[in-house]
């Protein structure tokens, strides 16, 4: 298999420098939510009709999305205001906002305890927030500025990069102490997923590596390198494929986690840096800052 370019959607223009950020997708509705980061808004992507369908405002430096689906909740984090707006995916309708730390960024769901973890970027630590109550209930001090996060739902626990010292902090997931903390060997760990059932965690790094950890032990069991400096990265188990996005010059690397090895380089646009991963309708939606636009991939 791989990706092929299928359909490319014209965005809004941005209000000023800083392009798009994190996106995700609504399994139900298969719409799209990728935090608009130069406009202050969060951009709605209709997944049927493969158009633009609106725009959500209230979200100053617009960061981290990401969507619950069982609960159908989409979290949109505000660097710029300190918080984060809950989003009915089904109206597009903001039903409530939570106050977090100064720089919400990375953001994770536990659906076990209807808690979301909030990644701060600005006084490094990480909270732990109710999307019914208007404020943060639980925090702790990370050891380093923390990038993308997970919840680990078989061991209860999240996982959450950090770019120095190199390592994935383990936090327990009801009381939000940090646990662990996992080693890595390439510089800047950055974008975040895991193969559950297979037991590996992927951590892509700013040193250009995808390093594979094993969810047990917290070693390295394999590495592969990458063309650059990824950001945003999805798993997809269907084709035991990892989708890595390079802002220079403008790439999606594509690995076979079984070989760990690149198996295909689509060339997008510099400064493409994140994704949002439709794992129902097979499609891959790359945000392109320079043109405004978000191309639709497709495994074939």
């Amino acid at each position: 298999m791989s990706l092929t370019c299928t359909a490319s959607i014209v965005l809004p223009p941005h209000a000023r420098d800083g392009g798009f950020d994190h996106g995700d997708v609504d399994a139900e509705t298969g719409r799209v939510f990728v935090a608009h980061t130069a406009a202050g808004t969060v951009e709605v992507i209709d997944g049927v009709q493969v158009t633009h369908e609106g725009t959500i405002p209230g979200c100053p430096e617009a960061s981290g999305v990401l969507c619950a689906p069982r609960e159908r909740l989409v979290f949109a984090a505000a660097r710029g205001a300190g918080k984060v707006l809950v989003v009915d995916p089904g109206s597009c309708r903001v039903a409530g906002e939570i106050a977090v730390g100064p720089k919400p960024n990375g953001l994770a769901w536990d659906g076990r305890r209807r808690r979301l973890l909030v990644a701060d970027v600005g006084d490094f630590r990480a909270r732990l927030a109710d999307p019914r109550a208007d404020t943060a209930a639980r925090e702790t001090a990370l050891p380093g500025r923390p990038r993308w996060c997970v919840y680990d739902g078989a061991r209860d626990r999240f996982l959450i990069n950090i770019r120095e010292p190199a390592c994935v902090a383990v936090l327990d997931a009801g009381t939000a102490a940090v646990s662990a903390r996992w080693p890595v060997s390439s510089a800047g760990p950055h974008g975040l997923d895991a193969d559950f059932e297979g037991r590996r965690a992927f951590v892509a790094c700013d040193g250009g590596r995808v390093a594979a950890v094993d969810l047990d032990t917290g070693r390295e069991v394999a590495g592969a390198a990458i063309p650059g400096e990824p950001d945003a990265i999805w798993y997809n188990p269907d084709g035991s494929h990892l989708y890595v996005a390079i802002g220079q010059p403008g790439v999606i690397a594509v690995l076979d986690t079984r070989e760990m090895a690149v198996v295909q380089e689509v060339a997008t646009e510099a400064g493409a840096h994140t994704t949002a991963f439709d794992r129902t309708r097979r499609r891959l939606y790359v945000f392109l800052p320079r043109s405004c636009r978000a191309d639709v991939y497709t495994e074939a």
